[in-house]
């Protein structure tokens, strides 16, 4: 990402220019992933996903070696459940003609990267998509690496390379932007609810205290 667009209202995320992909969330990377509890990188990119759902951005699966790393987790293959995975050899995602082409096929330039590990599927593809004109965006948590140490340092590295982190509630919220859009506020309130952890217990609360106030003969 250039330094002009790191600041300002354009460096903010819409859902008309992005454009996500979702890296080897599978079971063989979910085994040694320990800086973030796994079933917490599980919820995130699940609710990432579905937001991208929600605001139509377009998404683009990916596997490595799912004949011997496993299949997609299912939570996000059921998002998508007519897509089927890129499934690759080459580490780097961005080597992958056919990912490439999906992408450059959206005709988008803000590219959100989520994927198992950050030091590696997240890192390798981010830094080359940065330096061929993209601005990269790194769901951090929604990612994970074989330690925390890896994961920071992986961090690090991509914020010198441009890439900018975010955390996937973020991204809902940029492209969510004003609540009097709202065509697809009530899907972004339900991946809040199911995914946002004591926020969509608050709101479940709230809806439940509104729904008694409303039934109230007082």
């Amino acid at each position: 990402m250039s330094t002009e667009n790191k600041a300002g209202l354009d460096a903010l995320l819409t859902p008309e220019e992005s454009v996500l992909v979702l890296i080897d969330h599978q079971p063989f990377q979910f085994a040694n992933l320990n800086s973030h509890e796994p079933t917490m990188v599980v919820n995130n990119v699940t609710g990432l996903a579905k937001a991208a759902k929600v605001f139509d951005v377009p998404t683009i699966l990916t596997t490595v070696l799912e004949e011997r790393g496993g299949l997609l987790i299912q939570a996000v293959q059921d998002v998508f459940p007519e897509q089927k995975p890129i499934n690759r050899t080459l580490i780097n995602t961005w080597q992958d003609e056919r990912v490439v082409d999906a992408v450059k096929a959206t005709g988008r330039k803000k590219l959100i990267i989520a994927g198992l590990w950050t030091e590696i599927c997240v890192a390798m593809p981010a830094i080359q998509a940065a330096g061929e004109g993209f601005d990269v965006f790194a769901v951090t948590d929604a990612s994970g690496g074989v330690s925390k140490e890896a994961h920071d340092m992986a961090v690090q590295r991509l914020i010198q390379a441009g890439v900018v982190p975010i955390t996937w509630l973020a991204v809902l919220g940029e492209w969510q932007r004003d609540w009097a859009r709202e065509k697809t506020v009530p899907g972004a309130a339900e991946v809040q609810a199911q995914h946002g952890g004591a926020s969509g217990v608050a709101f479940a609360w709230e809806l439940q205290l509104l729904a008694e106030r409303a039934g109230s003969s007082v």
